[in-house]
């Protein structure tokens, strides 16, 4: 993993990523160890292989919990869990997400139920298990990942799609509400990374070509990219950047 920025200010600092011991999260755990930071991260499958490999590169090993973050109660625990081991949480990136793709006519209320506990609900909740630390530490960064799915109006998954809606409007009202603790929340929106998973299971020859023809930028998103981005919305170098959507997909879509 190639680095490309160096803040200062992420060494030492504890941080919690959901989803981050595979894909684009384990590129974030990666990141941020690089940084010097202390990273505690939850995944549903076993991390430990990875663990072990990032302990062999740097001398400050992440703390992995197992968990289903769809477990609200659980996902407290591990929180609490890390914060006593590494210290107050002062950057929470919501990475985790599952965007299997579905029908409108296929899809169940059980479906759309557990979708939303594991793409939206969690947003939420550890938002609001890390503010008090970051309220008594004198503030904090949340990182929340939505997506262009919504923006561009995809089919294929519209349950997703409206999750990640939510998180941007989520964002908006959690940077309001924390702004005076000095806590900044902000969304950051990937286009389409090619992570294994991804090469693995959706992204054909000719779906990559239409994509790229899309983008202004004529290369394949890779996930230092939504790396250097988070690194960027957690450290105090973007301190006045709050309730904003930062766009990441080579251009495919605008905002303002």
């Amino acid at each position: 993993m190639t680095q490309t920025a160096t803040f200062h200010d992420l060494h030492d600092v504890t941080v919690f990523i959901t989803g981050g011991g595979s894909g684009i999260g384990a590129a974030l755990t990666e990141g941020f160890l690089q940084q010097g930071a202390r990273v505690g991260f939850v995944q549903r499958s076993d991390a430990t292989a990875f663990v072990e490999e990032m302990a062999a590169k740097y001398d400050n090993a992440p703390m992995y919990v197992q968990c289903d973050i769809a477990d609200v109660d659980a996902l407290k625990a591990a929180i609490t869990q890390v914060e006593a081991t590494l210290g107050t949480i002062s950057v929470l990136v919501n990475n985790a997400a599952n965007d299997a793709r579905h029908s409108l006519d296929a899809y169940t209320v059980q479906d759309w139920d557990r979708g939303m506990a594991v793409n939206l609900r969690p947003h939420f909740f550890t938002a609001q298990a890390v503010a008090p630390g970051m309220r008594a530490a004198g503030g904090g960064s949340i990182i929340n990942y939505s997506s262009i799915s919504y923006m561009m109006g995809n089919a294929g998954y519209p349950g997703y799609a409206t999750s990640k809606a939510a998180i941007t409007g989520l964002t908006r009202s959690l940077a309001r509400e924390l702004g005076p603790d000095n806590i900044r929340v902000n969304a950051l929106m990937p286009g389409w990374v090619l992570t294994d998973k991804q090469l693995e299971m959706w992204a054909t020859p000719e779906d990559l070509a239409a994509h790229l023809d899309k983008q202004c930028l004529k290369e394949h998103l890779k996930p230092q990219d939504v790396v250097d981005a988070t690194l960027f919305l957690a450290s105090k170098t973007s301190r006045m950047v709050t309730a904003q959507a930062l766009v990441v997909d080579g251009g495919v879509v605008v905002t303002g």
